[in-house]
């Protein structure tokens, strides 16, 4: 059987050390896999990284498998991972299969061909995504469920006994080191079949950043897709070092406005006005409970900064429900 060909999207902002390091992590994965190939995607950066991430392809003799393209704008997440499947998509010769990844991630040896013979001896899985972990092998959550109104609620009121309670509801689900059926998986090392994007398209552009890969895996799921967390795949998240939102050693940091337009755009796309209006009602009241419970029981201040107040202006109730 001939070796599925791959192309690999990195998208850059600002980041360039970060991305020539991914870079370098693939270099042993095409020796391996030759039929890779890899684009990343400069989001204007502006900052001289297309010059530094160009010169590092051409000094490490990475040019046989690895381009660089320069966007004109910083259209975000999805609108640089499109920019580098869409013309893969429009060859007469298609590519088997498209991965997103991260610019803050490592790949560990062997993590690419273990997507592939995956995804490729279960002709029915549209989408597969890595076992994410730390520099020090410790996992991190890679696989997910779909974000629910009782999810969310348990998200916010943090009460261990009602998340036992409700089970298969709970966004986040056990870590388990055997391959699974998910919801979604994280866009940081997510393999899509090329099916999928020829059936359902690529990823809304509409989306900044987050939940881009969210709306996607939901798509394909309608669309008859499974898509499975593969742990045999490991790569290294260097978590919220490409924007800062998620970095652990900033958590006190307030949320962009983007992350809540995001959020706000998946509920009312998907699920409607009077779904989105009821998460946000739900919402509020798990998140107010908690602030009780972690006043009576003196519980240290955790989570983003002024999360309350901008989430009340992000809202639907304050920024209605056009998309």
């Amino acid at each position: 059987m001939d070796t599925p060909s791959l192309v690999v999207a990195i998208v850059n902002y600002r980041t360039p050390d970060l991305t020539i390091g991914s870079l370098r992590s693939l270099a042993d994965e095409v020796k391996t896999t030759p039929t890779i190939r890899v684009v990343v995607a400069d989001n204007y950066s502006g900052d001289g990284s297309v010059d530094r991430i160009g010169g590092a392809i051409e000094e490490n003799g990475w040019g046989a498998w690895a381009s660089l393209l320069a966007l004109p704008r910083n259209g975000g997440f999805s609108y640089g991972n499109n920019a580098c499947f869409r013309p893969f998509l429009e060859e007469d010769r298609k590519p088997d299969y498209f991965l997103l990844l991260n610019p803050d991630t490592i790949v560990r040896s062997g993590a690419i061909a273990a997507l592939l013979q995956f995804m490729s001896s279960r002709p029915e899985v549209g989408i597969a995504g890595s076992r994410l972990e730390d520099p020090d092998g410790r996992s991190q959550l890679s696989a997910f469920r779909f974000h629910t109104i009782i999810g969310e609620f348990n998200n916010q009121v943090r009460l261990g006994v009602f998340a036992r309670l409700l089970g298969s509801w709970v966004r986040d689900p056990p870590i388990t080191d055997a391959s699974v059926r998910a919801d979604w998986v994280a866009g940081a090392s997510m393999m899509v079949r090329r099916a999928v994007f020829e059936q359902v398209g690529l990823f809304d552009e509409g989306y900044f950043l987050y939940f881009e890969e969210v709306d996607f895996c939901l798509r394909a799921f309608r669309a008859g897709w499974s898509c499975w967390y593969v742990p045999s795949s490991r790569v290294v998240h260097l978590v919220g070092q490409s924007t800062g939102v998620t970095n652990p050693s900033s958590r006190r940091n307030r949320l962009p406005k983007y992350w809540f337009d995001s959020r706000r755009r998946y509920f009312l796309k998907n699920h409607g006005p009077l779904y989105a209006t009821i998460v946000d009602c739900v919402w509020f009241v798990g998140h107010l409970l908690w602030r009780v419970r972690r006043f009576l029981q003196r519980k240290p201040q955790t989570g983003p900064a002024s999360l309350l107040v901008d989430y009340a202006r992000n809202s639907v109730f304050a920024r209605g429900y056009r998309l």
